[in-house]
C-alpha cells in the first residue's frame, strides 16, 4: 500500500471573516498536501468552519440574522477564499452539516452510555471569546489575554466529560511521543501543564444555548462547541459515528493549529478518541502568531488583514511564498504591509521573475537550443528533509540559494557582452538547469507560477514568456 498523508487545520469559527492567521494555516497545509502528493503518497487534505455555540448565535442576532443564515454567508467566504487561493482540500466539513450533527450525536451518547459523560455542575470564570472556562493564572491583570475582557463568573447545570479519567495514559502518550507535539516547546509546555495540574472534568454541554447539537438522550441541553468541533477530523473523512469502522485516513499524520488552540487539542481531543477507543493523532504542529507592532492578529482587536487584500496587491502565488516565508515555521512573525512589499520585491519580482526574464530573453535572442529535463539536483535532498521536519520557510530558502547563485553566475560572467553562442550557452545552460529543477520542487507552494516555468523551459527553443512579478 502507498504511504498515506492526512492533514488537517482547525474548522475555523465563522463569527467572523477569514484572515491572515486562517490563511496562514490552511496555505501550509496545502503545501504539505501538494508536497505529499508529490511524492505519490494517498492524501487527504480536510479543512471547515466549525458553526455552532452562543457567540455565533449572538453575532447572528447583531446582524439581524437567523444563526443558519449567518453562517451559511460566512462559510462562503472562506470557501471562496480558499477557492482564490487555490487550496487544493479533499474536503471542506461545516459542523452543520446534517450527516456530522448524526454522528456527533451517536459519539456522545456512546461516551454517555460508557459512564464518561456524566450531569453535574460547572463553575468558573467562563471568556464569551474563547467560549472557554480559564483558571485565574490564565489572565493578565485580570483579562484574557487573547480577547482583553474580563471573564465573567458562571455556574451551571452542565452534562461533564471525564476527562481526569484519561490524564495518566495521556501524559504517557505525549512524553514518548506517540502523540508528538512539535516544536518541542510547545511538548514541553503541555507535559508541564498536565504534570502541574491534572486533568480536571470537562463541561460538554449547555443549557441555555439553543443554537449548538441537542444531546440526543436529552434535548434541554446542546453540545458544548469543542466537543461538537473537534470530531470534524472524523466526520470529514466520513465517519458515522462509534459503530462505523475507524477511517482508512485515520489517524491524522499532521494536524495544524496555531498556539491558542494547543492546550484543548493536546488535552480534550485526544481523552474523546481515547474514550471512543480510536487511534490518536500522530502529530500536533504548532505553529505561532502574526504579530503586528508585537500584538497578535485578531478579529477582536481590529487588525486584521484579509486574505483578498494579499491577493489584490501581490497575486495568489506571491501571496502563498509571502506567507510561506514570512517567519520560521513554528514560530511567531512580526508582519507589515512595507515588510511584505520588500520582500516581494527582492524576493520575487527582482528575484525568481528577474532570473527568469534574463535567461528566457538571452536564450530567445540569440536563438539557442537546449535540451534540458527535470533531473536529480544537489539541493533536493536538503530541501526534502526541511519538508519533512515542516521546515517550510528553510525549504524555500534552500531553493532560494539556488537562484540567487545563478543570478551570480549570471552577473560575474556576462554573457550578454559575449558573442560566441557556443559560450553563451555553456554559461546559460546550467542556470536554465537550475531553473527548471527549482521549479519541479516549488510546486507546493506557487503552483501556478512554476507550471508556466516548467513549460516554458522544458521546450528546446525557449522563448521570453510574460513577466511574472511585477513590482510592487
Amino acid at each position: 500500500m502507498k504511504n498515506k498523508f492526512y492533514i488537517t487545520t482547525p474548522i475555523y469559527y465563522v463569527n467572523a471573516s477569514p484572515h491572515i492567521g486562517h490563511t496562514y494555516t490552511t496555505v501550509a497545509a496545502d503545501v504539505l498536501a501538494r508536497y505529499h502528493r508529490q511524492l505519490g503518497d494517498k492524501t487527504f487534505f480536510l479543512t471547515g468552519t466549525d458553526e455552532h455555540g452562543a457567540k455565533i448565535a449572538a453575532k447572528a442576532s447583531e446582524a439581524g440574522q437567523e444563526p443558519q443564515q449567518f453562517v451559511d454567508l460566512t462559510a462562503q467566504e472562506f470557501q471562496s477564499a480558499w477557492k482564490s487561493l487555490n487550496i487544493s482540500h479533499d474536503n471542506f466539513i461545516r459542523t452543520t452539516d446534517p450527516e456530522h450533527i448524526k454522528a456527533v450525536q451517536a459519539a456522545l451518547r456512546f461516551m454517555y452510555e460508557k459512564g464518561d459523560i456524566y450531569l453535574g455542575n460547572y463553575a468558573g470564570l467562563y471568556c464569551r471569546g474563547c467560549e472557554q472556562f480559564k483558571n485565574e493564572k490564565d489572565l493578565v491583570n485580570g483579562l484574557c489575554p487573547d480577547h482583553k475582557i474580563a471573564p465573567e463568573q458562571m455556574s451551571e447545570e452542565t452534562y461533564l466529560f471525564k476527562m481526569s479519567k484519561y490524564a495518566r495514559e495521556l501524559l504517557v502518550k505525549i512524553r514518548n511521543d506517540e502523540i508528538k507535539i512539535r516544536p518541542e516547546g510547545r511538548k514541553n509546555e503541555v507535559v508541564s501543564f498536565i504534570e502541574k495540574e491534572g486533568l480536571q472534568d470537562v463541561s460538554f454541554s449547555r443549557k441555555n444555548v439553543k443554537w449548538g447539537i441537542p444531546l440526543p438522550w436529552d434535548s434541554s441541553h446542546t453540545s458544548y462547541v469543542w466537543a461538537d468541533a473537534f470530531l470534524n477530523y472524523l466526520t470529514g473523512l466520513g465517519w458515522q459515528g462509534p459503530k462505523d469502522k475507524c477511517p482508512e485516513m485515520w489517524p491524522a499524520e499532521v494536524q495544524l493549529m496555531s498556539k491558542d488552540i494547543l492546550r484543548v487539542h493536546a488535552t480534550i481531543w485526544q481523552a474523546m478518541l481515547l474514550s471512543l477507543g480510536l487511534p490518536t493523532p500522530k502529530e500536533l504542529f504548532i505553529h505561532g502568531f502574526f504579530l503586528v507592532d508585537g500584538q497578535k492578529m485578531g478579529k477582536s482587536l481590529g487588525n486584521v488583514i484579509a486574505p483578498q487584500d494579499l491577493i489584490t496587491r501581490y497575486g495568489v502565488d506571491g501571496t502563498r511564498y509571502l506567507l510561506m516565508s514570512a517567519t520560521a515555521f513554528g514560530s511567531d512573525g512580526d508582519v507589515s504591509w512595507q515588510k511584505f512589499d520588500d520582500k516581494y520585491n527582492a524576493d520575487l519580482a527582482n528575484g525568481l521573475g528577474n532570473l527568469v526574464a534574463r535567461v528566457s530573453n538571452l536564450l530567445e535572442k540569440n536563438n539557442i537550443t537546449l535540451n534540458i529535463k527535470i533531473s536529480a539536483s544537489d539541493f533536493k535532498k536538503d530541501y526534502a528533509a526541511a519538508m519533512q521536519e515542516l521546515k517550510l520557510d528553510r525549504a524555500l530558502e534552500i531553493l532560494w540559494q539556488v537562484l540567487r547563485r545563478a543570478d551570480e553566475t549570471l552577473s560575474a560572467r556576462k554573457p550578454w557582452e559575449l558573442a560566441d553562442k557556443e559560450e553563451i550557452k555553456k554559461i546559460l545552460e546550467p542556470v536554465a538547469q537550475d531553473i527548471l529543477n527549482v521549479a519541479e520542487l516549488l510546486q507546493p507552494f506557487m503552483p501556478e507560477t512554476v507550471a508556466k516555468v516548467i513549460k516554458q523551459f522544458s521546450e528546446p527553443k525557449i522563448k521570453k514568456g510574460e513577466g511574472l512579478f511585477p513590482r510592487v
